[in-house]
């Protein structure tokens, strides 16, 4: 391919390629909670490889030898990699401005925005607005001409307010992204974004209540089911037990399911915790005419095999790590906008297929970066 028509392809008219790269400061390598490369954008999809985790470690991309393309002239294009920031850490990185050798490009300004924004517009919310809560601009360079075929311009934003954590729904999305503008007279600027992935960091809570409840159906089934906290961190193990206090129906098997619930519209505060919808289905509703809740079963264990007798005990053992999804932790209601619910969803089936279920919620919350 020739100089100029790999210039068209990657710069369109302007000839220029910009091109963002986020470095950790020194301080932030040597923290004990130091920056974290991750290698994808965790989002609200239900992987279908078991071994996902396996074959995209989050914690090894910067084992991964990236190839790189080369630019025009010889030298090799910085590849861009992304980063999972707690939210008190510094953004800091380098704006790198690729030129064709000779050639020299008049600008008016370059500018770099930290923005912070709440996307309502996807799925069922499509044709909704967005929510910039944060937004600061920087000036890298005034108004010249460049020469070099390759310009790096750092940056670093400082002290910014990172409230809410990066998410990815299926109806919403919380978004934190640097955005380098290019000023040119008399032509459109040229414009380039680079996404900062945002965690916030939680503690476990000084109190931790074991979760402990009897239903039943009255003179045919009555179960206690008892799990040993009700807080969990997104690395955790569920342990509990199921007592068969009284058995008069046959039942076939039971199975407990891990669901999450994303309501999102306006005032979702308002709303409450009453919202419920078939598994896997979605709603709009709720207390709101423009409140739209999605309901997403992770992950599906069978438990018990068979009918169980008066007195039995079956043990439950889930590992959070084990659930092929990007877990996040509980939001109550961010911004007023949405919330992310998870909850334990235990059926029976009795053998005429007769589904018997209770769901009771979990709070999770993140202990580490990643």
């Amino acid at each position: 391919m020739d100089v100029g028509g790999f210039f068209n392809a990657i710069s369109g008219a302007g000839g220029v390629k910009i091109h963002i790269r986020t470095t950790p400061t020194p301080e932030q390598k040597q923290s004990p909670q130091a920056v974290v490369p991750i290698d994808h954008y965790p989002n609200w999809k239900l992987q279908k490889n078991p071994f996902w985790r396996v074959k995209h470690p989050s914690m090894n991309r910067s084992s991964q030898a990236a190839v790189a393309p080369m630019m025009p002239g010889g030298q090799q294009m910085v590849q861009e990699q992304l980063f999972a920031y707690e939210q008190h850490q510094d953004v800091s990185g380098i704006v790198t401005l690729y030129m064709q050798p000779g050639k020299k490009v008049e600008h008016l300004g370059i500018k770099i925005q930290f923005i912070g924004r709440i996307d309502m517009s996807l799925g069922a919310n499509e044709g909704r607005p967005h929510y910039d809560f944060v937004s600061l601009s920087k000036e890298l360079a005034p108004p010249g001409v460049l020469y070099q075929s390759t310009t790096e311009l750092p940056f670093c934003f400082r002290n910014m307010d990172k409230e809410h954590e990066s998410y990815r729904g299926r109806n919403v999305s919380v978004r934190y992204f640097v955005k380098v503008i290019v000023e040119r007279k008399f032509l459109p600027p040229l414009q380039k974004e680079h996404d900062i992935w945002i965690q916030v960091l939680g503690r476990a809570p000084a109190q931790n209540e074991a979760i402990k409840m009897e239903v039943g159906i009255e003179d045919c089934l009555h179960i206690e089911f008892e799990y040993e906290r009700r807080v969990y961190h997104l690395q955790d193990t569920i342990l509990g037990k199921i007592h068969f206090l009284l058995v008069r129906i046959k039942i076939k098997h039971m199975e407990l399911a891990v669901i999450r619930r994303e309501t999102s519209g306006d005032r979702v505060a308002a709303v409450g915790t009453g919202v419920s919808v078939p598994q896997g289905g979605s709603s709009s509703g709720g207390g709101g005419a423009n409140v739209f809740t999605d309901t997403q079963t992770l992950v599906k264990y069978e438990i018990m095999d068979g009918a169980p007798v008066k007195g039995e005990v079956i043990p439950v053992k889930l590992s959070m790590r084990g659930i092929p999804a990007d877990l996040t932790p509980t939001y109550a209601s961010v911004n007023n906008r949405f919330s992310v619910r998870y909850f334990l969803n235990l059926v029976l089936v009795d053998e005429e297929d007769r589904r018997y279920f209770k769901q009771q919620e979990i709070i999770l919350w993140r202990k580490e970066l990643g």
